[in-house]
């Protein structure tokens, strides 16, 4: 059996990016667990929210429900506060993830990895996808942690495909979606979204797992992205999330299709 952590940023980032690994690599019988670096608070406030909660508390919750469904065995927080996007002014807070001291941040989930004798580590690749603050500290932060652990995991990097989001695209527009985001447009940080297709090493077909990792994100919907997922028709949702792509730093090149976790 395989122990993998997977470190996200925020409560839904595991839905959209992982979970259908996830799903897949708990049903094979080795162990999930999920870290959260932040509990998400500058996130869409929904409706429905408990009066006098807090959104935090409430996308715990939304958490925890998605853990059930894909299957992991333990959920962890290493406790900072969200940081919101690039330039805001949570970006400097004394608890964002953002500012926090690599070192001290690593020591958090280096002790998960100790506890766990952790075989492998996720995180994201050097722009953590889209130049999001926290995702962006999330690959420096797994990537000093698995240098902190006692017995050094391997670290996969979650990203996006770029180039299969272009072809994606283009296909779309040629069956008469109207289709008008681009693969290469800048990011949040300036950079486009994700990797280019050579240089990612491992991409994990999630198909026949997809209503599970569609019932993951079903389990953050108070978040506006997440019904924007959740609104694809079905087809469309599995074209764009059906498969899950990650880097392997130091890998030889070439593109793996088997599950890397198991």
């Amino acid at each position: 059996m395989t122990t993998t952590v997977f470190l996200h940023a925020h409560p839904d980032d595991e839905a959209s990016g992982t979970a259908g690994s996830m799903i897949l690599t708990s049903r094979a019988g080795h162990r999930v667990v999920l870290v959260y670096a932040t509990f998400g608070e500058h996130g869409t406030v929904p409706s429905d929210m408990d009066e006098g909660g807090s959104l935090a508390e409430h996308r715990r919750t939304e958490a925890m429900a998605s853990a059930a469904i894909t299957g992991a065995a333990r959920v962890e927080w290493l406790g900072y506060s969200d940081s919101g996007m690039t330039g805001w002014e949570q970006n400097g807070h004394a608890t964002s993830f953002h500012g926090a001291d690599l070192d001290e941040a690593a020591r958090r989930l280096a002790a998960i990895l100790d506890e766990e004798d952790a075989d492998i580590l996720v995180g994201y690749d050097w722009h953590g996808g889209y130049g999001h603050p926290d995702h962006v500290k999330v690959h420096h932060v797994a990537h000093r942690a698995a240098e902190l652990a006692a017995r050094r995991p391997r670290v996969l990097e979650n990203t996006m495909n770029r180039d299969r989001m272009r072809e994606l695209l283009t296909a779309a527009r040629e069956m008469g979606v109207d289709a008008d985001f681009d693969a290469d447009d800048p990011m949040d940080d300036g950079n486009p979204m994700g990797l280019p297709q050579s240089e990612i090493h491992h991409a994990v077909d999630v198909s026949e797992v997809i209503d599970g990792k569609r019932a993951a994100l079903a389990c953050h919907a108070s978040q506006a992205d997440v019904q924007q997922m959740l609104a694809m028709p079905p087809e469309v949702f599995a074209a764009a999330f059906g498969v899950e792509h990650y880097a392997e730093p130091g890998s030889p090149e070439g593109l793996a299709t088997d599950l890397p976790f198991a």
